[in-house]
């Protein structure tokens, strides 16, 4: 196996991890049904070909969507995070340090968000 396609394999185990992690946060207690609409949009993603650029994780009930190879993000490294609140969604490209680009959507096909994917896919995958 190449190392694109090792990337791409942990990318996509990633997914698979990071949408049965919010099912059983879903599960596991009712009161984060807001965190349903981006259990549902995850499968979204992966059908729109966005699995082929990143990895997914989640760390405290917000959704990461980075170009790290592993699961620990560098200091430097830019993500994306989704946070559900009960009416909206706050999502924000940033890094460890600072923050680039952050909006409040009710929706997750919100053109912004693409923006932000589309912004972050064009950085190097480390």
């Amino acid at each position: 196996m190449d190392i694109t396609e090792e990337i791409l394999q942990q990318f996509n185990q990633s997914w698979a991890a990071t949408q049965n992690n919010f099912g059983d946060l879903i599960d596991d207690n009712p009161a984060l049904s807001h965190l349903i609409p981006i259990y549902n949009y995850i499968p979204k993603l992966k059908k729109a070909g966005w699995v082929q650029h990143f990895r997914l994780g989640i760390l405290h009930q917000d959704l990461i969507i980075s170009r790290s190879i592993e699961s620990t993000l560098k200091a430097d490294q830019k993500f994306i995070s989704v946070k559900a609140t009960e009416s909206s969604f706050i999502v924000t490209l940033k890094d460890k340090k600072r923050m680039y680009k952050q909006y409040t959507i009710k929706d997750l096909d919100d053109e912004r968000f693409e923006e932000l994917l589309q912004t972050l896919k064009e950085h190097l995958i480390s």
